[in-house]
């Protein structure tokens, strides 16, 4: 399968410095108050205790959602704390500013992906930053809005874009690429082992339109009769939303770009959801851990390794039941700190 990073239609970029910015799409205007969406951030008592903010502290959430790490943060760094806060899903922004509105000054939030880090950073002064957070997973807004045909469970366009910037959607490669392509991003990216029977099916029944006539026409594919623990389409719209915002390509240059960002002492924590993205976090905190590994006996090193980050969990850290029972989402989470040499 060809490699290929989704492009954009333009670059959107709006910055909040510490207030809510009057959106012009009437899709924002129109949001619901912040406390009318249900908002439950996932490991927050472990994110705090790892993260440790203080007062005066500068912190990034490079995936802000809907504000409630920050939120949490903002609250424990005292009154002169300040957050930087990123989301390449637009839609959200405005909500996450209703949840920060009290700190106000001491916040900016900016549309944008997380990959332009680095230079988001340099701009608003967080070039030295003492913890930085990236929450992996989907915030509910997304799932709930059918129009944005991230679930099955509603049925809505196959969308599937976090930025609507983004020019690919899920409805093109579900009608218009190969099968062998089809069935190699199901397989790749969503672990699906019966990714072949699924995208022939999807071929032979093309054009295929909505999130329910997709997810009915893989039940019949793999010949669900309902008794699987997990819906049969699950990992086909997991592949498909990963590819579509080519969500794991940038996971690695992110962890490296927030690095270089961390004070010595500064601590990065990532929430991960599913082995995909986890895999990807712990290999790139396991390299940034690795010392020069040129010959003994070599008069300077060539090799460029440098030891920069010490790992901080040796295994993710999970919900506690508690929190499981609450928050059902969490229980795929999968937090993994690490602190800046």
């Amino acid at each position: 399968m060809p490699h290929r990073t989704p492009q954009t239609r333009s670059h959107g970029s709006y910055d909040l410095p510490g207030q809510i910015l009057n959106y012009s799409s009437s899709a924002l205007v129109q949001e619901p108050a912040a406390d009318s969406i249900r908002h439950a951030p996932v490991l927050l008592k472990e994110v705090l205790e790892y993260l440790r903010p203080r007062p005066g502290g500068f912190y990034i959430d490079a995936t802000i959602g809907l504000g409630g790490h920050s939120e949490a943060i903002l609250e424990a760094s005292g009154s002169r704390g300040e957050l930087l806060g990123i989301d390449r899903d637009e839609e959200v922004l405005s909500i996450a500013s209703q949840h920060l509105a009290r700190f106000r000054g001491r916040y900016h939030i900016v549309h944008a992906n997380f990959a332009d880090l680095k230079e988001i950073a340099r701009q608003r002064g967080f070039t030295e930053s003492d913890g930085i957070l990236a929450d992996l997973g989907m915030s509910s807004l997304q799932l709930d809005k059918a129009e944005r045909g991230f679930s099955f469970q509603k049925d809505g366009p196959l969308d599937m874009r976090m930025d609507h910037d983004l020019a690919l959607t899920a409805d093109e490669v579900i009608n218009q690429y190969p099968e062998r392509d089809l069935a190699n991003l199901i397989f790749q990216f969503g672990e699906e082992r019966r990714s072949r029977a699924i995208a022939r099916a999807i071929v032979r029944s093309r054009p295929v339109h909505g999130t329910r006539v997709l997810a009915s026409l893989i039940a019949r594919a793999v010949h669900s009769h309902g008794r699987e623990r997990i819906h049969p389409a699950t990992r086909t719209f997991q592949a498909l939303r990963i590819f579509v915002n080519d969500e794991l390509g940038k996971i690695s240059p992110f962890i490296h770009s927030a690095v270089d960002l961390l004070k010595g002492g500064g601590r990065i924590a990532i929430i991960s959801f599913h082995s995909l993205e986890d895999r990807i976090v712990k290999e790139t905190f396991r390299l940034l851990t690795q010392e020069c590994s040129c010959f003994p006996g070599a008069v300077r090193c060539e090799c460029g390794k440098r030891k920069v980050l010490k790992v901080l969990t040796k295994k993710p850290v999970l919900a506690t039941e508690a929190e499981i029972h609450v928050n059902p989402r969490s229980r795929s989470a999968k937090l993994r700190i690490a602190e800046r040499i």
